[in-house]
């Protein structure tokens, strides 16, 4: 004759805690995996990339500010700390890993003699001294435009304000006509500021020259036009 054994009611109670925590657990781990593969990074998204790179070159401005300060540097680096603010909220926004941050292009390298330039850049301008659109006056070589920075990308600051630049390459004052050649749209702007970049557009000049959607400029010419 068998036996069957009875479970008590504290094991009984023990065991169905066991399975609820480990469903639990289970499901903690889908939803967590499930949100990883959510969330984009520079590698994968092209906007992602843009605004890393925006967010990285802002961090060296405000890192350059705390190692050389003067005058204004708290000024700046308070600009700078809301404009990172945003940057950040944009990533959320856009799906992207929220901080991730990236410098802008190396250094470009040293400018090119004039007989290796496109032609366009190094045909005169047309008769009567006309400069170019955009393009401020100051002789022939600020009308034809002096391509400058070959290879680099271009990205907005979020900043806002009336369009312009900021740059490592140039000082205050410099014309720089930025054309994105995947539309064919550009815009001249003064620079007004430094940052990490050849050149970093704020909101408005960027918004003159954007492909919808996208935060990175990956096929630009920039041109010192005065």
């Amino acid at each position: 004759m068998s036996r069957r054994r009875k479970l008590g009611t504290k094991k009984k109670i023990a065991l169905l805690a066991g399975a609820a925590t480990l469903a639990g657990g289970g499901a903690f781990a889908l939803a967590a995996t499930s949100n990883a593969a959510s969330v984009q990074n520079a590698s994968t998204s092209t906007v992602c990339q843009g605004l890393a790179t925006a967010l990285g070159n802002n961090e060296k401005f405000i890192a350059d500010q705390r190692a050389a300060p003067d005058a204004l540097s708290e000024a700046r680096i308070a600009n700078r700390e809301a404009v990172l603010a945003e940057i950040r909220r944009k990533q959320e926004a856009s799906g992207c890993e929220v901080g991730e941050s990236a410098q802008g292009s190396p250094a470009a390298p040293a400018d090119p003699p004039a007989q290796s330039r496109p032609p366009a850049q190094s045909q005169p301008p047309a008769q009567g001294g006309g400069a170019t659109a955009g393009a401020a006056g100051g002789g022939d070589a600020a009308a034809a435009g002096e391509q400058v920075c070959k290879g680099s990308t271009v990205t907005l600051s979020g900043e806002d304000g009336a369009p312009a630049a900021s740059s490592n390459q140039f000082p205050a004052g410099t014309k720089l006509r930025v054309t994105n050649l995947d539309n064919d749209k550009s815009t001249t702007v003064e620079v007004t500021s430094v940052s990490g970049s050849c050149a970093l557009l704020n909101n408005a000049a960027f918004e003159q020259v954007r492909e919808p959607g996208k935060f990175l400029i990956r096929r630009a010419l920039i041109e010192k036009v005065g």
